[in-house]
Order: C-alpha cells, then structure tokens, then sequence
C-alpha cells in the first residue's frame, strides 16, 4: 500500500471509527428527534485533500446515508444507511451522526459551511498526550466509564444536549473539512 493510500484509510478510518473513541450511552443530543432523511441541502459529492494537495476520495451522502468511493467510483470502505445503527440528529447548526457500536453510540458531527463544504468533527483521541489531557478536563465534568473491546478502548460518558453544546463550543471536537464538488 502506497503512502496515499495508507493517509486515506487512516483519514477515514478515523471519521467513521477509531480505537479510542469518546462514546455516549444514547445518540446525541438527548431530546433531539432523529432526521428520516438528510435535507437536499447538504446531499452531494464531497472530498478532502491530502496534505500534498492532492484529493482523497469521494464521500457521497443521499437522501438516506453515505457511502464512499474510490476515483474509479468503487465502494470500497462501505456505506450508511439511515437506520437503529445510524441515527442523524440536527440541532445547533450540526448534523449529529451517531454509529452504533455493540451498547455504544460514537459520534460524528457535521457542520456544513456556507461556500457548500463540511467540517467532520470528533474528540480526536488518537494521539496518546492529548487523549490524556482531554480525558483529564472530560473527568473533571463527567464520569467517564472505561470499556474495552478487543483493540478499541471506549470512554464512555453522558451528557444534556447543553453539556454536549458546551463540549462543541468549547473545542473538544475537532477534524477536517471537504469540498463540496457536485
């Protein structure tokens, strides 16, 4: 596997899935009805760039979920579909993604900007001294349960739709942002 190719798996592997991953009991926010569709306006054909400039490949996101393809127009990391494992909310000017993983939602906030692109934000815990110092201010405000799975570790935690809004405004969600190209 090419440098490329190993920077776009890690890319999305870590959009969708990582192996530390923040994770809420329920999908979030609490109170927030779950969308049936996602609206026209952000349905279309995204991509990012490498730190090269180059592009990666192509998210797609329709009426009733994603899937990503590769240049040739290949599905090759999956797709989601709309469903009791996928659950969009809108609340605040962000989607909410919610992944369910076993007893566990993983989140993945969206916030689309005006020129069309997206940011995709999470808690990025991959780096272990940040994971160490978001951990720390997250336990001075929640109890956090320590679960792991095989080699995923999950820090799970609860919170109000506030609390959530609070953790946004306040920078734990981080991420990257993709071009919007159809």
């Amino acid at each position: 596997m090419n440098k490329k190719s190993v920077w776009l798996v890690l890319f999305w592997a870590s959009l969708l899935y990582s192996c530390h991953e923040v994770t809420f009991r329920q999908p979030q926010p609490v109170g927030v009805s779950a969308l049936k569709e996602i609206p026209p306006s952000l349905r279309g054909h995204y991509v990012g760039e490498t730190r090269e400039g180059e592009t990666t490949d192509t998210l797609i996101i329709t009426s009733t979920g994603y899937n990503i393809t590769d240049s040739a127009g290949r599905d090759w990391l999956g797709r989601g579909v709309i469903s009791d494992s996928l659950v969009i909310k809108y609340y605040a000017n962000y989607y909410f993604v919610n992944f369910r993983s076993g007893d566990h939602w993983v989140l993945r906030l969206v916030r689309q900007k005006p020129s069309g692109a997206i940011e995709l934000l999470s808690i990025n815990l991959e780096d272990e001294q940040k994971r160490k110092e978001i951990l720390q201010k997250l336990g001075g405000q929640f109890s956090i349960k320590e679960i792991k799975k095989e080699e995923h570790t999950f820090y799970q935690i609860s919170t109000s739709r506030d609390q959530l809004i609070r953790l946004i405004r306040e920078g734990y969600f981080t991420g990257s942002e993709l071009s919007r190209v159809k």
